[in-house]
């Protein structure tokens, strides 16, 4: 008998699992991926909002906030990559400076701090590649961008060392109400648990319907972006919004923590029964050339042709205006239709959806005498010269890179495969230590890594996957033999 389960891990359910974590409970995250921040985490602008775009009173005003200061306090934590560059809302039209006006009495409602306005000559002093168009912006300090599978790895990572148990590829198919809790019947066997949390993502509408009424749904919606090389990196110093429209926040320009440039998204609903066949997650002519046009509008001299990657992801709109996060049954609490800006607000949902569990069962959990609040991560390329050196004596793997475009070496990755969420393939490496996010996308690389996490894991080089299960690298040993792999 657990004492939670939680059902999905993404940014939502690992925030949950860390904060559980601390406390005397058995715990079992339940992932239908064979990895975490397979979802919309792994696949968004990567930006922590300041909080000024939600109606004031609402849940997501209130944990766009306070996430926004716990997410950095974690990231400091956990060694996860978070640069505080500050937000820019462009305006372009007399309507849009009374919106953006609007905005920042909106914001200072919902508490951000350091929020300015600033007109057309501050802002292409401080932003000279901005079209000369604008006639003005809404400044927040505060914001931030961040790595986000980087930062649901590290809580997930740091509540598995604190005993939680992951499950992957695990996806759960019914739920009954028992009169102790909740049995909970998924692809690897049958969970007995007293409570739930129910962090499914974009299938958080089909959980809720397994033990309460429906009572609403989720309607996904596809985001396409360009990811640009890193000479395209400065173009801009600031994450620069559009104007926000009934269909989002528009298309965005921002540095990345790695020093890229992303730019998107446009917003599609699309099908959800489609989804699990990836059939609706990947890139459209239509999609991005909508992204280009609405980007050159931001900054005219934008050089698209820079790109070195495409991709889509998957938002949870619901038809809820706020994110959904109440008790459906009794001790079955949903965190649900946590649209933007539900990265920026995971850290502040989990401690909100934990509370409101402790109020329905009227008592608190209680701490454990010790556990786990930090992760310490080697970054080759940010070690000074004398701490690399150390390095490469105590462990010479340290001294070969493997990764050109990214300088990541064969230590870290070897490192990688041994963290406390093992990764299981190609992407699952590159998500947890950037090899193969480069220019040449794994192109000179890839072939090292597969050696290298098939050695790893002891396995053969025909059994490690791209990314999703059954994506294998490989068919077929060639006339080299798999020795030359």
């Amino acid at each position: 008998m657990y004492d939670v389960v939680i059902i999905g891990c993404g940014i939502v359910g690992a925030a949950t699992a860390y904060e559980l974590s601390k406390y005397r409970l058995k715990v079992l995250i339940l992932e239908a991926e064979n990895d975490v921040s397979m979802g919309a985490t792994k696949a968004n602008s990567a930006i922590l909002h300041a909080g000024f775009d939600p109606e004031p009173g609402t849940l997501m005003a209130k944990l766009n906030v306070e996430g926004a200061v716990r997410a950095k306090e974690l990231c400091q934590k956990l060694s996860v990559h978070y640069h505080q560059i500050g937000s820019l809302v462009a305006a372009f039209s007399k309507e849009e400076l009374a919106v953006i006006q609007e905005l920042y009495a909106r914001g200072l409602k919902n508490g951000v701090s350091e929020l300015q306005m600033v007109d057309k000559e501050e802002l292409l002093e401080m932003e000279p590649g901005l079209s000369h168009r604008a006639l003005g912006a809404l400044y927040a300090p505060t914001a931030a961008v961040v790595n986000p599978w980087e930062l649901c790895l590290a809580l997930t990572e740091t509540a598995v060392v604190n005993g939680v148990e992951l499950s992957l590829n695990n996806k759960v198919k019914e739920i009954s109400r028992r009169e102790s809790g909740y049995q909970i019947t998924a692809e690897k066997g049958i969970y007995q648990t007293k409570y739930v949390f129910n962090a499914a993502g974009v299938y958080s509408d089909a959980v809720h319907n397994m033990v309460a009424e429906p009572d609403f749904e989720i309607v996904p919606s596809r985001g396409e972006y360009y990811l640009l090389d890193k000479s395209e990196g400065s173009v801009v110093s600031h994450i620069i919004f559009q104007c926000p429209s009934n269909v989002g926040k528009g298309v965005l320009v921002s540095p990345t923590v790695h020093g890229n440039l992303i730019v998107g998204p446009n917003a599609e609903e699309v099908s959800k029964t489609e989804l699990g066949s990836g059939m609706d997650t990947g890139n459209t002519v239509k999609g991005l050339r909508q992204v280009s046009e609405l980007a050159k509008k931001t900054v005219p001299d934008l050089n698209l042709r820079q790109s070195i990657r495409n991709f889509s992801g998957i938002r949870a709109n619901s038809t809820k205006k706020d994110f959904i996060i109440q008790e459906a049954a009794p001790g079955f609490i949903d965190l649900a239709g946590i649209k933007s800006p539900g990265l920026t607000s995971a850290p502040a949902i989990a401690l909100y959806g934990i509370r409101l569990l402790e109020q329905s069962i009227g008592r608190t959990f209680q701490l454990k005498a010790q556990s786990t609040d930090t992760r310490e991560k080697i970054v080759f390329q940010e070690l000074t010269i004398e701490e690399k050196n150390k390095l490469i004596q105590k462990d010479s793997s340290y001294g070969r890179v493997i990764c050109r475009c990214e300088m990541i070496t064969e230590g870290e990755i070897r490192a990688a495969v041994h963290s406390a969420v093992v990764p299981a393939s190609v992407d699952g490496i590159k998500r947890r230590c950037n090899a193969g996010m480069g220019r040449c996308q794994g192109g000179f690389c890839g072939p090292r890594v597969v050696e290298i996490l098939a050695d790893e894991l002891g396995k053969s080089p025909l059994e490690i996957l791209q990314d999703h299960t059954s994506s294998y690298v490989l068919t077929e040993a060639t006339k080299g033999g798999l020795e030359h792999v």
